[in-house]
């Protein structure tokens, strides 16, 4: 006849189970934490093993066809996972420059550093149009800081060219569309070339030029990419 068990047994049961249970969500814990790479190793050995099932199953001649089985799964999986980590890395990217994109408006706060910065724009857009009058199209709430930024820009271009003359002008007739994020553009020719210099247009010259430097600075040098663009 069975016994009912006395209150240190059940205790002692109950600790049993309770250390069990603890053991066991330790270890699911601890599974949980694997890495990526430890995940692809056992996904990899798992179809390993159920392709060594399968050749012993079948006749001998089938061991190099069941071979060349484990030589695509293995290129499939590296594949997949290779596409894998360029999609997280490319949405990382894709993260980084949209977060500065959300910032450059806030970079016109500072009206000293964003004059200087107005000049500099203007002052690249006057070498490289070399003519002796352009027009310059910013955002309307910035025309203020950018007539300050084209006397500056003239004064040093002055300098800087053995004293040539440029006449430089604000369109306010043309302003930057709803949206622009501050910088200006230098127009010349006639109204033909018109040298971008938003603050828009130069994070998309960074997103195309820059790139490689910033991907390599974020993941490391890839041995593998024979080009860096």
């Amino acid at each position: 006849m069975a016994h009912a068990m006395s209150d240190d047994q059940v205790a002692g049961e109950l600790k049993k189970m309770t250390a069990f249970i603890r053991q066991e969500a330790l270890e699911k814990a601890k599974e949980i934490q694997i890495k990526a790479d430890e995940e692809f190793a056992i996904e990899k050995s798992k179809l390993v093993r159920e392709e060594t099932s399968s050749i012993d199953s079948q006749y001998e001649k089938k061991f190099k066809q069941a071979g060349m089985s484990q030589q695509i799964t293995r290129s499939t999986l590296a594949n997949k996972t290779r596409i894998k980590v360029l999609s997280a890395r490319q949405e990382l990217l894709d993260d980084l420059f949209e977060q500065a994109r959300g910032k450059l408006a806030d970079y016109s706060k500072d009206k000293g550093k964003y004059q200087e910065l107005c000049k500099n724009l203007i002052l690249e857009g006057l070498y490289a149009m070399n003519e002796s009058k352009v027009v310059v199209r910013a955002r309307k709430e910035d025309y203020d800081v950018v007539k300050k930024a084209i006397e500056s820009a003239k004064t040093e271009y002055k300098k800087s060219m053995n004293f040539k003359e440029v006449k430089v002008e604000l369109d306010e007739k043309n302003p930057q569309p709803e949206g622009c994020s501050g910088g200006a553009s230098v127009v010349g020719g006639g109204g033909r070339i018109d040298i971008n210099n938003t603050l828009d247009e130069r994070l998309k010259l960074l997103e195309t030029d820059a790139l490689p430097m910033v991907r390599t600075s974020l993941f490391g040098k890839n041995e593998n990419r024979r080009f860096t663009d």
